[in-house]
Formats: structure tokens, C-alpha cells, sequence
């Protein structure tokens, strides 16, 4: 499950986050399914957090010329 989780895109993992809360919020999951899913949310969350992480950092490696026009990236801070 792990594995299959540290391949997905954000939007793959946000989709499926958003499934496994609406099982939650229904109710309606027997206990140790709901601990399942509640592990699974939690992985399917942390995917989202690193994938966001990674779009910040190159965001912020986008340089722009005097008029505010994208020209390059430059290299990450280390």
C-alpha cells in the first residue's frame, strides 16, 4: 500500500483522500476498517504535503526578468 502511495501524483493522492473521508464521515465502516482507512488518510495526506514541498521549491527557483516575465531557474539552496 505504502509503495503504491509513494508513486502517485497530487492529484491522484488528494482524490483518493478525499474518498477514504468520505467513508469516515459516513460512519457506516465497521472499526477496524475505519482504522485502516484513517492509516491510509494519513499516508495519502503526507504524500500531498511532500508533493506540494516539491512544487514550492520549484517555484521558488523560478527567476524573473525586470518585468516580471519567468527567464530561467535557478540552482536550489542547499
Amino acid at each position: 500500500m505504502a509503495d503504491e502511495i509513494e508513486t502517485m501524483s497530487f492529484e491522484q493522492a488528494i482524490a483518493e483522500l478525499e474518498k477514504v473521508v468520505n467513508q469516515l464521515d459516513r460512519g457506516d465502516v465497521p472499526l477496524e476498517e475505519s482504522i485502516r482507512l484513517y492509516e491510509r488518510g494519513a499516508a495519502l495526506k503526507a504524500r500531498c504535503e511532500t508533493k506540494l514541498k516539491e512544487a514550492e521549491e520549484k517555484v521558488e527557483q523560478i527567476t524573473l526578468d525586470a518585468d516580471g516575465r519567468p527567464v530561467g531557474t535557478r540552482p536550489a539552496d542547499p
